[in-house]
């Protein structure tokens, strides 16, 4: 199941995207639509068979944008979340092998690229196990992160955050 929380950055993006896909992407491919359809045979109209097969996935996205933007809840980092590891945090971890991570936790929509499906590296879904692990722990305090090939131990060495 995915958490529903987003930080104010990643609420930005979604609105953004939406507001992109509303007021300039599509209209832009329902003129090329009109245009391919003026040309008269649609069957074999390769223009207008392609438009129309990317006027039908950006309007599934803007369904589901708007759906995601009501049901997501936006938290804000506080200052009295400071030296713990809380939604937002940027945390720099390390394991056994000296092996240094640094990423900041947010919601399963904020993990990916705008419309792409290349993850971002430094950030990390309050739904993973990483994450999990590592809420409410502290500077010095390890974390015993269940992964495929069995436990990994993590050390907290740094917590930040945007405030």
């Amino acid at each position: 199941m995915r958490t529903n929380l987003i930080t104010p950055e990643g609420f930005k993006k979604l609105q953004a995207e939406l507001d992109y896909l509303w007021r300039e992407y599509r209209p832009e491919i329902t003129q090329k639509v009109t245009w391919a359809a003026s040309l008269g045979d649609r069957s074999e109209n390769a223009d207008y068979k392609e438009n129309k097969r990317i006027l039908r996935q950006i309007d599934s996205r803007i369904r589901f944008l708007g759906k995601r933007i009501e049901q997501v809840t936006v938290v804000t980092p506080s200052p009295q979340q400071a030296g713990k590891v809380f939604f937002g945090a940027w945390v720099t971890v390390e394991n056994d092998q000296g092996e240094i991570k640094r990423f900041k936790i947010v919601g399963p929509d904020e993990i990916y690229q705008r419309g792409e499906l290349v993850q971002r590296k430094d950030y990390v879904s309050i739904d993973s196990p990483m994450a999990r692990a590592l809420l409410k722990q502290q500077v010095d305090d390890e974390a015993q992160v269940e992964t495929p090939n069995g436990v990994v131990t993590w050390y907290i060495n740094k917590i930040e955050y945007d405030f």
